[in-house]
């Protein structure tokens, strides 16, 4: 099996070429064999119609004198056949090229019949004419000969055929160098994907199907490229941020180990291990429930339900964390009704408004409002917090990010929450997006279909 894309369309446009030209050789001579034929039948019978004039004028030696020396004998070649079947010949023509004259057809011609006869071929016409002299009936047979000009038409074809052949070939076999080299490109950057190297440029700037594809490769290389380094951002993170907790059960536990731990500092060493054990368990679960979000395998169960109890409901739940702090909230909700997965929403809010909270300030304010359009219900969540940079509002839906990395003992987190909040608002075909200014507070907007179809 050919292998070699280069070799295989050389190949089959030599077929193609080839085959038809062949193919449309013949098919042209079957087509005009018989207008041809019938054209040369007009000459031919007027040729015939002279000659028995000839005979009919003439004393039968003068009238054959007469037509040895006659110049249509170049086009001509006749037989006049006697009852025995001897004949006379006119014409020069080699023995090879004499077309076949059965007695049969002697006969009918001497019998007063004129017969027509395309032995085969193309100018191979026989006509059999009934000719009267003073030496009794005789039957004439007269065949073309092709003409000199013929045979010239048919090798300047031929020729034109061939050279057109030769030339177009070479043309296409430059032509599909340029054709097949993006391809090889293609392969070539294939394999540097393969083994892991994300870095392509392939330069191919042809347009058409070659230049799209070439466009689209690039693309999934730099996607690709992306997605590697999201994959070797999520080992580094998953790794730190387990190791951080067990590292701290594994201090602890070795410290209760020690003969002279008081009862306080024991039961101080266990609460922290308690901690960082539930820690990385809502780590745990985080990861499982971002990778079901993400998979789509987590059913979602409709219901419809008022949005602004719900956010109410969640405020009321997290009352312990800023009640302590003497945090308000000011509330702009109006009575909306949303087709939803609750428990999924009820994550949502439960997520940005910890948020919130956490990086609000004591005694701050946290504003909730709600405007409702035909199809679309938009809720503001904002906070007088310190702020997310400029840079940083491009990432912080990415799971394991920390935008308060300068804060990163000061506040707790996963990182895991925005990442979850990003996946249930898409998944309900919802926009999230983010409005910030660093030390000046943020402002998250979310945006639902009132229902899901």
């Amino acid at each position: 099996m050919i292998k070699s894309l280069y070799t295989r369309v050389v190949l089959i446009f030599l077929v193609a070429v080839i085959g038809g030209t062949v193919i449309s050789f013949f098919m042209a001579t079957w087509v005009f064999k018989d207008k041809l034929n019938e054209n040369l039948q007009i000459p031919l019978l007027n040729f015939g119609q002279d000659m028995v004039q000839i005979f009919n004028t003439l004393p039968y030696h003068e009238a054959d004198r007469f037509i040895r020396d006659m110049h249509q004998l170049e086009s001509y070649h006749v037989r006049i056949y006697e009852e025995t079947g001897q004949f006379t010949a006119y014409g020069k023509l080699h023995g090879n090229q004499l077309a076949p004259v059965t007695m049969e057809q002697v006969q009918a011609v001497l019998d007063g019949e004129v017969i027509q006869v395309i032995p085969s071929g193309i100018s191979s016409i026989l006509v059999g004419i009934p000719l009267t002299t003073e030496m009794g009936t005789r039957a004439m047979f007269i065949q073309t000969i092709a003409l000199p000009s013929t045979s010239f038409s048919i090798k300047l074809i031929l020729n034109f055929a061939t050279y057109a052949l030769v030339i177009g070939s070479v043309v296409f076999l430059v032509a599909a160098m340029f054709l097949v080299k993006p391809i090889k490109k293609l392969t070539q950057a294939t394999k540097h994907i393969a083994g892991g190297d994300f870095n392509v440029e392939l330069n191919i700037k042809q347009s058409g199907e070659l230049g799209t594809l070439a466009k689209s490769f690039e693309d999934m290389a730099e996607e690709l490229q992306q997605l590697e380094q999201m994959r070797r951002d999520f080992v580094s993170n998953v790794s730190h941020e387990v190791q951080s907790p067990l590292t701290s059960i594994s201090g602890y536990a070795l410290a209760l180990k020690q003969v002279d731990v008081s009862d306080d500092e024991k039961h101080r060493y266990l609460d922290i291990i308690i901690s960082e054990a539930n820690r990385m368990s809502k780590m745990s679960d985080s990861l499982l429930k971002l990778s079901l979000l993400e998979s789509k395998t987590q059913p979602m169960h409709l219901d419809t339900f008022s949005l602004d109890e719900q956010i109410r409901r969640v405020i009321v739940s997290l009352q312990p964390q800023w009640s302590s702090r003497n945090i308000d909230f000011e509330l702009q909700l109006k009575a909306v009704r949303l087709m939803a997965d609750y428990d999924q929403l009820h994550q949502v809010w439960t997520n940005i408004l910890t948020n919130s909270i956490k990086f609000s300030s004591p005694n701050d304010t946290i504003e909730i409002s709600m405007k409702q359009s035909a199809n679309h219900v938009i809720v503001r969540i904002t906070d007088r917090g310190i702020g997310i940079s400029l840079e940083d509002q491009q990432r912080i839906f990415e799971r394991f990010f920390k935008a308060d990395r300068s804060h990163s003992h000061k506040y707790e987190g996963s990182g895991m929450g925005l990442a979850i909040v990003k996946q249930i608002v898409l998944l309900h075909r919802g926009e999230i997006e983010v409005e910030s200014e660093l030390g000046h507070g943020t402002t998250m907007i979310v945006k639902l279909p009132i229902t899901l179809n």
